[in-house]
């Protein structure tokens, strides 16, 4: 069975693929992230969690991995994400119920 460090692995490996393919607009993305995550009002691993809130309401599966391991390295605990993951089901209902639900999963594992 695929663990979440593997799938994750494997999402940051595709992410290189494609910088490598289109290093210019990959450049250009890079630089709008490390701007949407610098601290400011909000701590780096608060806007780690709307990340993933936003990932969980929209069914992005790589973008939970990717934005559930930011969080984690910038010290979000479980009942920061649980309350991240309320906020995402109010916003993206039903089928954030079932993201929201992997989400967990993963940050468990």
């Amino acid at each position: 069975m695929e663990t979440t460090k593997d799938k994750l692995t494997a999402a940051k490996s595709r992410l290189a693929a494609f910088a490598k393919a289109t290093p210019a607009l990959m450049q250009g993305f890079g630089a709008v992230s490390k701007q949407a995550t610098a601290a400011g009002s909000f701590t780096t691993g608060q806007k780690e969690l709307i990340a993933v809130a936003i990932a969980v309401a929209k069914g992005c599966d790589d973008c939970i991995l990717y934005h559930l391991d930011a969080a984690r390295k910038h010290g979000v605990d479980e009942a920061a994400l649980i309350e991240a993951l309320e906020i995402a089901v109010e916003m993206g209902g039903g089928p954030a119920v079932m993201y929201g639900a992997k989400a967990l999963d993963n940050f468990r594992s």
